[in-house]
């Protein structure tokens, strides 16, 4: 794939920009390109006469205008190309400044620091894909009106996708996440992305998440009587939790199942675990008195102390995929990660790591004593019955072979 690859390597000192050239080639690049600060860079882009830039490879303390300033500038041009941050700076500051590229909505693959790794720029760069294609997949289809909503909804067209939740130790699934899809009788498959935040602001989300809980609660109950005992995890919106009767409501819909609520683990975000609206609290302490567990989702993103988190009795924390992502090649990731892994350690609850991607990722988490992984290394989201297969088939040494 990198040599059909038009690349351009951004870098100041002459001795560095020739090596970076050679080492490109080496991998198979030949279409290579270069300039020696983010100016040249933006001209080369902008006015280029023959194939387009697809990745630029910048360094960032240049002369004239330096990486940040040729991030920003690129950001603000209609030209799909993607960016690999190469630097001899801290850890740190590649952190903070893929943090502002994120923010910038810059096609990133990654960083790397200097010394560069010719494994790691393969690896960086062999990700690439057109950010077009990337949209085409992630986006939704043309946006759908509440009403169009609603009505799927009542129709129960929508239904959970499983994602596994599996045991670091055993590689066994014990668990998965409930997420949902909508099997719209025209468009296939639709995203969440293309009905949530619709149902969260007009405050109709209770609809969707009473027919997730039903559907996870009787997939759940049918899976322990297949010989799984394992538990659900179901998303619950921060918008729902001001309902002073929402307990009671979830507490109904599954105990009509006939599943024990133990193995419905009702997953908030760290900042709905934060409120101090009294109806919410009201809400998570009649839950736990029901015999649900309290998941802390997304943790590590929001801006909670350990006072207002411990104020809840969660069993679980899963460590958001931002910190799980890149944690391989950046030590303050693995730091922040290590710390909030011997947090829930010493709570007496359960971690578990979101957006495990590869097989460094899964062996690094491993040796930092995470109890559970959850990501694309393991699976994707799938329907009940995909997943009712996957179940006996996962473990440590099938995961590389089956998925």
């Amino acid at each position: 794939m990198i040599d059909t690859l038009n690349l351009l390597v951004i870098e100041d000192d002459d001795f560095q920009r020739r090596m970076l050239v050679t080492m490109l080639n080496a991998l198979g690049a030949t279409s290579v390109a270069v300039a020696s600060n983010g100016r040249q860079a933006l001209e080369q882009i902008h006015h280029e006469s023959g194939e387009p830039i697809h990745v630029a490879l910048c360094d960032l303390n240049m002369p004239e205008m330096d990486g940040l300033e040729f991030l920003r500038h690129l950001s603000q041009l209609h030209h799909d190309v993607a960016v690999i941050i190469i630097s001899a700076m801290d850890s740190r500051l590649l952190e903070l400044v893929q943090r502002m590229a994120a923010m910038y909505d810059i096609h990133l693959l990654g960083s790397i620091e200097k010394p560069i790794s010719l494994e790691r720029l393969k690896n960086l760069l062999n990700s690439y894909r057109p950010k077009s294609a990337i949209q085409i997949a992630e986006e939704k289809p043309a946006p759908f009106s509440l009403d169009e909503i609603r009505q799927g909804i009542s129709e129960a067209q929508f239904e959970p996708f499983f994602q596994p939740k599996v045991d670091f130790k055993s590689g066994a699934v014990i668990g998965a996440e409930a997420l949902a899809r909508w099997r719209h009788p025209d468009h296939g498959i639709i995203a969440p992305q293309a009905f949530i935040p619709l149902l969260e602001e007009r405050g109709n989300i209770d609809d969707l998440t009473f027919l997730m809980l039903e559907r996870s609660a009787m997939a759940c109950k049918e899976l322990h009587e297949s010989g799984y005992p394992i538990s659900i995890s179901i998303n619950l919106s921060r918008v729902s939790l001001h309902d002073a009767t929402l307990a009671d409501k979830i507490a109904k819909v599954v105990l009509k199942t006939g599943l024990d609520p133990k193995y419905i683990i009702l997953e908030i975000t760290e900042t709905a675990a934060m409120t101090d609206v009294a109806h919410a609290l009201e809400n998570l302490a009649r839950l736990c008195m029901k015999g649900f567990a309290l998941s802390i989702d997304d943790y590590g993103t929001g801006y909670s102390s350990l006072q207002q988190l411990t104020r809840i009795a969660f069993s679980e924390l899963k460590i958001d995929q931002f910190f799980v992502k890149d944690l391989v090649h950046h030590e303050s990731l693995r730091i922040v990660v290590q710390s909030s892994i011997d947090m829930a350690r010493r709570l007496g609850v359960k971690s578990v790591a979101e957006g495990v991607e590869t097989q460094a990722d899964w062996e690094m988490l491993a040796s930092l004593g995470c109890d559970t992984a959850q990501g694309y290394y393991i699976a994707r989201p799938m329907d009940f019955e995909s997943f009712r297969q996957f179940i006996p088939r996962a473990g440590v040494a099938a995961l590389a072979q089956n998925l």
